[in-house]
C-alpha cells in the first residue's frame, strides 16, 4: 500500500460512539452514544471501526474481496487492533461474520476470517472461525435499512458442536464493513441465543451515518 493511498484513508479516532463507532467531534465521556444508537439500542454491546467507508477505503477492501489481495488482511487486522484495542483486550473469542458456503466457493475465502485470524493471533485470543454459520445465501447490496434487517433475520446460527464454546464467553465479531449494523445484530442474536455472555463488533470500515 503506497503512502499516498494511506493518506487518503479517513481513519476514525477517539472519541467515538460506544455503540457503533461513529466519531464524535468532541469528547462526550465514557460510554457515550450517538443519537442513532440512543434512538435504537443495538443488541451488541460496543462497536469500533478503523476508518470511514468511502471511495478510498472501498478500493482497498474490494481488492481483498475480489482480487486475491489476502496480504491486505494483515494490514486491516493491524488497523482494527489499534481502533478496537479495548474490545480486543476484553475478548475471550474472536469470530468472523460467516459467508454462506456458496459465496466462499465464489470468492475462495471469507474476507472477515482472513482479517480475524491475524488479529486473534497478534492479540493472543482464541480464534473461532466456525463459531457461526450462515444458513442461507443472500446479499445486502442495494437494500434499505429495513430490507437489510429482513434479509438477515434468522440467517445465522451457532452449530450445536460450538454452543459450548460460545457459552459464557465475550465474543469479538469481525467484519470488513458496517453499513446499518443489521448483519452484526443478526450474528449477535445467534451468539446470545447460544449462551454467549456478550458480543462486541469491530470492522475495517463504517459507512457514514446519514
Amino acid at each position: 500500500m503506497s503512502g499516498e493511498a494511506w493518506a487518503r484513508v479517513t481513519f476514525l479516532e477517539a472519541p467515538c460512539c460506544d455503540g457503533c463507532g461513529t466519531a464524535f467531534e468532541h469528547e462526550e465521556g465514557t460510554g457515550a452514544v450517538c443519537p442513532a444508537c440512543t434512538g435504537r439500542r443495538r443488541v451488541f454491546e460496543r462497536a469500533r471501526a478503523a476508518c470511514l467507508y468511502d471511495e478510498h477505503s472501498r478500493a482497498l477492501i474490494l481488492q481483498l474481496k475480489h482480487a486475491d489481495r489476502t496480504e491486505l488482511a494483515r494490514l486491516f487486522a493491524r488497523w482494527i487492533a489499534r481502533s478496537a484495542a479495548e474490545l480486543v483486550a476484553d475478548a475471550d473469542l474472536v469470530a468472523p461474520v460467516p459467508l454462506h458456503w456458496t459465496r466462499v466457493l465464489e470468492r475462495r475465502c471469507n474476507q472477515a476470517a482472513e482479517i480475524a485470524r491475524p488479529l486473534a493471533r497478534q492479540a493472543g485470543v482464541r480464534f473461532a472461525p466456525d463459531l457461526l454459520v450462515r444458513t442461507r445465501p443472500g446479499t445486502q447490496g442495494g437494500r434499505s435499512a429495513d430490507g437489510r434487517r429482513r434479509s438477515v433475520r434468522g440467517a445465522f446460527a451457532v452449530p450445536e458442536r460450538r454452543r459450548a464454546l460460545a457459552a459464557g464467553r465475550r465474543v469479538l465479531l469481525i467484519d470488513d464493513v458496517m453499513t446499518t449494523g443489521a448483519t452484526a445484530e443478526a450474528c449477535t442474536k445467534a451468539l446470545l441465543a447460544a449462551g454467549a455472555a456478550a458480543v462486541d463488533v469491530a470492522v475495517v470500515a463504517k459507512v457514514r451515518e446519514r
